[in-house]
Parts: C-alpha cells; sequence; structure tokens
C-alpha cells in the first residue's frame, strides 16, 4: 500500500465500518485503539482494521488525507467519527448503532448494498 488518497479513500468505501488503529483488534498497541476496537466488536458488526503501525508513512498520511491530527480514527459508512472517545459515547448513547443502521437504510434504498442484508 502506497497511502494515497485514493488507496484511502477505497477502504473507508468498501466497508461500512473502518478502524485505523495501532495494531490489531485483538493485539491493539495502545490503549485508545484497543477501546475503539472494544467499543466496534461491542457494535457486533464486521469492521475493517488498518494497522498504522506498518508503514512509517501510514500515519501521517491518513492523518492528512482524513483532517483529523490522532489515532486511532474511526469511520461510519464513510464519514469520521473520530477516535476512541466518541466512539465509547456514541456505543453508549445508542447513537453509533443509529449511525450504522441509517446507512444501511440509505444504501438499501438506493441499490448501491450488495445484497438484502446490507
Amino acid at each position: 500500500m502506497d497511502w494515497t488518497p485514493e488507496e484511502l479513500q477505497a477502504i473507508v468505501d468498501e466497508h461500512a465500518l473502518v478502524l485505523f488503529m495501532k495494531g490489531e483488534p485483538g493485539a491493539a498497541q495502545c490503549g485508545f485503539s484497543n477501546r475503539a476496537s472494544q467499543a466496534l466488536q461491542a457494535l457486533g458488526e464486521p469492521f475493517a482494521s488498518v494497522n498504522i503501525l506498518s508503514d512509517p508513512r501510514a500515519i501521517p498520511s491518513v492523518c492528512a488525507w482524513s483532517d483529523f491530527p490522532t489515532m486511532p480514527q474511526i469511520f461510519v459508512h464513510g464519514e469520521l467519527i473520530g477516535g476512541s472517545d466518541i466512539a465509547l459515547e456514541m456505543l453508549n448513547d445508542g447513537s453509533l448503532r443509529e449511525m450504522f443502521d441509517a446507512g444501511n437504510a440509505a444504501k438499501k434504498s438506493d441499490g448501491s448494498g450488495c445484497c438484502s442484508n446490507c
């Protein structure tokens, strides 16, 4: 991966939930990434994770592309919601589920969903 804006956008476009994190969901390399991963796991929906420690170009490239200065970064249906604190707050107040479900409903109504389960 070259960490180009096009590549990063393609990841976000391909997956309903994306977590750019330090490490992997089962082996996070920082507490914030661990909390973000746990929040998405608690949502109970599949998500893509991208280990930004895999390449020294990753963090500056992702931060420049998203215009968000810190990691982790969570995207829901292509929209950056923020990091672990926001994700946990949204999980706890139900707005993360609402945002996820609303995005799925929008995809179904415009015919862009992959199947009847999306």
